[in-house]
């Protein structure tokens, strides 16, 4: 694959799908082993994907170091995308930081673990209410300045809040949930984006695997894993939302597709400043999202999908309530 985008206005140049690194090591059961995390970075470098996501709150600190490890010998090849904003105590959040002299901590230590002299990406993970946008935008700005930073971004923030931390220092990318189903961003966020010219970086584009038709309402998930939290993936309403799966199937048969490469190419269909970012521990799975890549929705396909969705109620909230007062803000 090698089709690429580029991030709204910042010159940011990425392949037309990232690859998101957080499951490796966090939020969906038990970690991949280190050599296994590395082979699939590395197999997804060998494909065309110049765009990896990470955080230091994945794990914590675990999946930096293992994106660290796999793209070091790739390095100028890739773009490397973390965030900050958490604070740790024990090896566990607490609670939210984004002061100044954190933000800098943080960048230090990220840059430690992801062995490189620089993050091309730098999100802010959730927006700290206790600190003003515009000195968070500040602090960034100074990394730029640097050399230590070459783009700024924010992950789940709220259209106002977007606004002022860009008039500081560009916004190159907004990182949020979006996917068939889950369309919320298409109220607010997405004409913000494009008046603003600022890229958007879709999570969870397969809608936490639901959308891949693997998951039905028999599924188990691992004790540690984020979904058992989620509203929408209680049985009763994963089996509710069986609907939407069986239509997607039925319409990707039609397409000589697959559900997931369905979903993936319709979102790189909305937008050409959208970059998606599905993660896998699973090689077929990765060749089977690039596949997406080269499917070519018509104006007809999105008009069908558009119509058919809508008639498709979806059950449970995108998170539990703790979580999404985090969000929007």
């Amino acid at each position: 694959m090698n089709i690429t985008r580029t991030l709204g206005n910042s010159g940011l140049q990425v392949s037309a799908l990232g690859f998101g690194c957080m499951g490796l090591s966090f939020g969906y059961g038990a970690a991949t082993s280190r050599d296994d995390g590395i082979a699939i970075i590395r197999a997804a470098v060998d494909r065309g994907i110049t765009f990896f996501d990470t955080a230091e709150a994945y794990g914590p600190f675990t999946n930096e170091e293992l994106v660290g490890d796999a793209l070091a010998p790739v390095r100028d090849r890739v773009v490397i995308a973390t965030k900050f904003g958490f604070k740790f105590e024990g090896g566990k959040q607490a609670g939210l930081d984004s002061r100044p002299a954190h933000i800098r901590e943080a960048t230090e230590a990220s840059l430690t673990r992801l062995k490189t002299d620089r993050i091309d990406l730098l999100y802010q993970h959730r927006v700290d209410p206790e600190v003003p946008i515009e000195d968070v935008a500040g602090a960034v700005k100074d990394l730029i300045r640097e050399g230590k930073v070459r783009h700024f971004g924010m992950s789940d923030a709220g259209v106002q809040t977007m606004r002022r931390a860009h008039a500081v220092q560009p916004v190159a990318a907004l990182q949020s949930e979006y996917s068939l189903w889950w369309r919320e961003p298409e109220r607010e966020v997405l004409p913000a984006l494009q008046e603003l010219g600022i890229g958007f970086v879709p999570f969870s584009p397969l809608g936490k695997g639901f959308l891949t038709g693997t998951i039905d309402e028999k599924t188990t998930f691992d004790s540690t894993d984020f979904r058992n939290v989620v509203p929408r993936f209680t049985a009763e309403n994963r089996k509710a939302n069986l609907a939407f799966v069986g239509w997607l199937t039925k319409f990707a048969d039609k397409k000589k597709a697959t559900p997931a490469q369905i979903a993936l190419a319709w979102l790189l269909a909305q937008k050409a400043w959208i970059v998606p970012i599905p993660g896998t521990t699973k090689l077929h799975r990765l060749e089977e999202n690039l596949g997406a890549v080269a499917i070519a929705l018509t104006a007809e396909d999105l008009r069908e999908i558009d119509e058919a969705t809508a008639q498709i109620s979806v059950r449970g909230a995108r998170y539990p309530e703790h979580l999404q007062r985090l969000v929007g803000r």
